[in-house]
């Protein structure tokens, strides 16, 4: 756990919903030598004050949590419904029994509602369903809200037509799978020390901002240092941030940032 009431983000997963290698490819990424260009579907660990927060639950969260030595859970923060942003729920039933309590799970009335129909057997009582199954409580987003000590401020995003949530947490921000920062939210993000923000590939895409816009939208909030996620195949880490300006590059998996 970070020192000094910091935050400590990991970030687990920086691809694309296919994730890179994509099955079957044979292109430069696909193909990379970079341990840097194997990227797992989106999802970052948050630590701070002795707690740890995930947010979103990638298709790979058993493996992402082996890869980065990650051993505690005390909340779930979701952006959205997408299956690369959800899959992954059930290996919560770890942190359940390790840490012997349920977890309180975050995301806005569709979200939630989308998660209890995906995952019926988690929330329906069911006394016949054999096998252990997560614990968890679900909790509407209405605004900002504390959690641990700290405050949790939802920030309204635009994922083509479908609304999703960025999450700030002191001076860091996480703003996935977006095509649209809507007026109202730019304010949410100033005076930041580390901003994640999608940027899926160079060429336009109609719900995700491709490198051009995420660089247009990183250079207006201005954070001290932007890193870049959900990325496909088409971006190779190395050729990709020595393109970049200074203070931005793209996020890979197991990087470890710290901020205030």
């Amino acid at each position: 756990m970070p020192a000094g009431g910091r935050i400590q983000v990991t970030v687990l997963g920086s691809g694309t919903s296919h994730g890179v290698p994509m099955i079957a490819c044979d292109c430069a990424v696909c193909t990379s030598p970079d341990p840097r260009d194997r990227r797992t579907r989106p999802s970052v660990h948050v630590a701070f004050d002795g707690h740890a927060v995930l947010i979103d639950t990638a298709p790979e969260l058993r493996l992402q949590c082996l890869a980065s030595g990650i051993r505690r859970c005390d909340a779930v923060l979701y952006t959205h419904h997408h299956i690369d942003h959800i899959a992954g729920l059930d290996d919560l039933r770890r942190f359940n029994w390790i840490q012997d309590s349920t977890i309180p799970c975050f995301g806005s009335a569709d979200t939630l509602a989308r998660l209890r129909e995906m995952f019926r057997y988690v929330f329906d009582n069911d006394p016949e369903y054999p096998s252990h199954k997560p614990q968890l409580d679900l909790r509407q987003i209405d605004g900002p809200f504390t959690l641990f000590g700290r405050t949790i401020t939802p920030i309204p995003l635009f994922h083509g037509p479908l609304p999703v949530l960025g999450f700030r947490m002191g001076r860091f921000a996480y703003c996935t799978d977006v095509s649209r920062i809507p007026e109202n939210s730019w304010p949410l993000l100033v005076d930041l020390d580390v901003l994640i923000l999608d940027a899926l590939r160079r060429r336009p895409h109609p719900t995700h901002f491709n490198l051009e816009q995420a660089v247009a939208a990183a250079t207006r909030i201005g954070a001290k240092r932007t890193y870049f996620t959900h990325i496909a195949h088409e971006l190779g880490q190395a050729e990709t941030d020595a393109a970049l300006p200074a203070g931005m590059q793209l996020a890979y998996d197991r990087l470890v940032v710290e901020s205030e």
